[in-house]
């Protein structure tokens, strides 16, 4: 109203007498981030979403839980047995049989899951994808879960009948390279079949040209080739950038969705905070404490495997363990372990993702104006397109999250500060 009414009084001047034009107001800074607070709807928003997240994953595990029974109990697994061994009487034949029929209908009875979870994202727009698209991908997930399945059956029951007493460890052995390979291989072979990835020197050289000083202010190399841009946003609507790979196949990923949503330099601390995990060895990290639970959890199913098929062996149809029948037992057994080994993964992760958040704030200290700021608003504003939970719980945070929670990075940003009481930053020096 005022405007209007001064723009009126001007128009009615004198021709003799100039009008006089206010000086636009300056625009207020906006206020410094110390701790995160989302506007009261996107409050609301992320909670409903989180706690319908959480329901959503404990009803899964429980169901798949009870499809791996319900297989057992049903005698799913020696029907396909019995129809492998009519096929043919030599075990590579029978292999070929037995585990794509017992994979695929573990599957098809667990897809409801995979069509909830699908849904819950499409419902809260973190998902774009089409109901086509999805189902192409979770085809393609299947036929990968078969050829892995086929080979890792195969080795497995290969040494229980050569050392029933030590086949845990001998299995771990010889699953070691075989998941690394696959380590190495996912980013060159399995993730192109899902999304399109360009180098980054051709889609954002200028982004790339302000990364590379990064790459330089932290004392490595990472050459421009092992830099892409994933086209994300053909999926999806959040933010995020990875590391992957290792050795030759080492490679640093941004989401399209990241460099459209995100400034220049909360850009850069992305790729700060994911040079952090080249730097401090988290890959390598991460694969040696991986095979430690790998092999705990083998020897955990090897002695409770005995147990129960001597139980209800007979009841479920399976011979013994060396029986191809008795598959969706040592599933049951390792997939129990796996869940109530989740808190403790998560919080190794939580640890090594601190780390590369306190690596990223270092690295760009003193090559982007106020850092601390912008590394802030980087988690404000990610954490409102994420749909982060705004407030978890103890409970909440040990079951569900692999990284700090979101209140805990916008604080670390925006409090951590060695430099200004004359400390030594723990990093980057």
């Amino acid at each position: 109203m005022l405007n209007g009414q001064t723009a009126k009084a001007n128009s009615s001047s004198s021709p003799s007498t100039p009008a006089v034009t206010e000086p636009k107001a300056a625009q207020p800074a906006p206020a410094a981030i110390v701790e995160y607070a989302p506007p009261p709807a996107e409050y609301a928003r992320a909670k409903a979403y989180s706690l319908t997240h959480y329901r959503h994953f404990f009803i899964n595990a429980l169901y798949g839980l009870l499809v791996l029974l319900v297989v057992l109990r049903w005698r799913v697994a020696p029907r396909f047995r019995d129809l492998a061994e009519h096929v043919s009487k030599r075990r590579f034949v029978q292999r070929m049989v037995f585990v794509p029929l017992l994979l695929l209908t573990i599957a098809i009875l667990g897809i409801p899951s995979d069509i909830w979870d699908q849904s819950l994202e499409r419902a809260y727009g973190l998902s774009v994808e089409s109901w086509g698209s999805w189902l192409r991908d979770w085809m393609v997930d299947q036929v990968l879960m078969v050829i892995l399945g086929i080979l890792l059956v195969g080795i497995l029951y290969g040494v229980i009948r050569r050392s029933p007493r030590r086949w845990w460890f001998y299995f771990w052995v010889a699953s070691i390279p075989i998941l690394l390979a696959l380590f190495f291989l996912q980013p060159i072979v399995i993730d192109p079949l899902f999304y399109t990835f360009k180098p980054l020197a051709t889609e954002q050289p200028a982004l790339l040209a302000e990364m590379e000083k990064v790459v330089h202010r932290g004392g490595m190399e990472i050459p421009p080739e092992r830099m892409f841009v994933m086209n994300a946003s053909s999926k999806q609507t959040n933010v995020n950038a990875y590391v992957t790979g290792f050795g030759a196949s080492k490679r640093v990923v941004v989401w399209d969705t990241t460099i459209a949503k995100a400034t220049i330099p909360e850009t850069l601390f992305v790729f700060g905070h994911e040079m952090g995990h080249y730097v401090l060895l988290h890959i390598p990290k991460g694969i040696a404490i991986f095979s430690a639970l790998l092999l705990f959890l083998l020897y955990v199913g090897y002695r409770l495997a005995n147990w129960m098929l001597a139980r209800w062996g007979a009841q479920w149809g399976i011979r013994n363990l060396e029986d191809w029948a008795s598959l969706p037992a040592l599933l049951l057994v390792i997939s129990v372990f796996v869940f109530v080994a989740i808190p403790a993964v998560n919080a190794i992760s939580r640890h090594f993702e601190h780390e590369a958040d306190r690596y990223g704030m270092e690295v760009i200290h003193g090559m982007v104006p106020n850092s601390n700021q912008v590394a802030a608003r980087y988690f404000e504003k990610s954490g409102e397109m994420n749909l982060a939970d705004p407030d978890p719980s103890t409970f909440d945070k040990i079951w569900f999250f692999d990284h700090p929670t979101r209140p805990e990075r916008v604080h670390f940003a925006a409090t951590y500060d060695p430099w200004s009481k004359g400390e030594a930053p723990k990093y980057v020096k």
